[in-house]
């Protein structure tokens, strides 16, 4: 071996020289900035342009107040139908075997790969006046479409697999054998899921829920083709925010906008104390 060869500092095939270690996490501290740090900065900065006063001012006109209102109870409404269905789903699938369990799956991330818009159309399409369906509602005094309840369905169907997916893969992994073992000892089906299920899913649950919340409050695609964007009636806060800002009432719209980032950092926060409680919960259980 030469002298040359023997100074050659060792270094593993798999680690980055320090060179390379400080532009990754330069490259990846810059696209975070540029991506995310920035645009928040703008959204606030352009809120606060004129003011605590006007930012509050604008909040407290009845079209923002309507909109806010409005996105909460869409939150309110889908969210728990969501969680609903997706315990189903999840339990369904992971609990049984039968024919077409794939396919089952694929239809439950169907929502992920349809345009939004899309599915608002098809929901015009099929709840509108001019539908059998639809038409018969409205002359009932139930109208679907740019109401409530087809922006309540618009949001159902975008947010779907949110819950389901985050239960499927925890549920597949505890198996069936305490749900098989409570059976046995005579444990009725609700107590089962209420004493066994549900306490082992319940932060998969939680995880699943935040993020169907965050996605419902801040949805739009689907939305905007249902909803008719009337002011004051079923204009969203994402609605709200497009109309004031085309409006060239940037004050307004960005003070909005803020409050719907807040709604979604408070949602990153809560996502964020679930995930270390998830990982201090397994880290306990495998102490033991």
């Amino acid at each position: 071996m030469s002298d040359t060869t023997a100074h050659i500092p060792f270094r593993a095939a798999t680690e980055e020289t320090p060179l390379a270690r400080r532009l990754l996490i330069g490259l990846g501290a810059g696209g975070l900035v540029l991506l995310v740090f920035a645009p928040l900065i703008a959204v606030f900065a352009e809120a606060l342009a004129r003011g605590w006063g006007a930012a509050v001012a604008s909040l407290g006109n009845s079209d923002a107040q309507a909109a806010i209102r409005l996105t909460l109870t869409i939150a309110a409404i889908s969210v728990p139908l969501n969680a609903a269905f997706g315990i189903a789903a999840a339990w369904f699938i992971t609990k049984f075997d039968f024919r077409g369990k794939a396919f089952l799956i694929t239809l439950i991330d169907l929502p992920f790969s349809v345009s939004p818009v899309v599915a608002g159309l098809c929901i015009v399409l099929l709840f509108g006046a001019n539908s059998a369906i639809g038409g018969v509602l409205v002359a009932n005094g139930w109208p679907i479409v740019f109401a409530l309840p087809g922006i309540v369905l618009a949001t159902v169907f975008v947010t779907f697999p949110f819950v389901a997916r985050e239960l499927i893969p925890v549920m597949i992994e505890q198996g069936r054998a305490e749900e098989e073992a409570a059976l046995t000892l005579g444990a009725s089906g609700r107590r089962t899921f209420l004493t066994v299920t549900l306490p082992n899913i319940r932060w998969a649950l939680l995880y699943g829920v935040l993020l169907c919340n965050a996605r419902a409050m801040g949805e739009f695609g689907a939305v905007a083709v249902v909803s008719g964007k009337i002011r004051g009636q079923t204009a969203t806060m994402p609605i709200t925010i497009e109309m004031l800002y085309n409006e060239y009432l940037s004050v307004a719209a960005f003070s909005l906008a803020a409050v719907l980032t807040l709604l979604a950092l408070l949602t990153l926060l809560l996502k964020t104390v679930l995930e270390r409680h998830q990982a201090g919960q397994i880290a306990a259980t495998n102490r033991h």
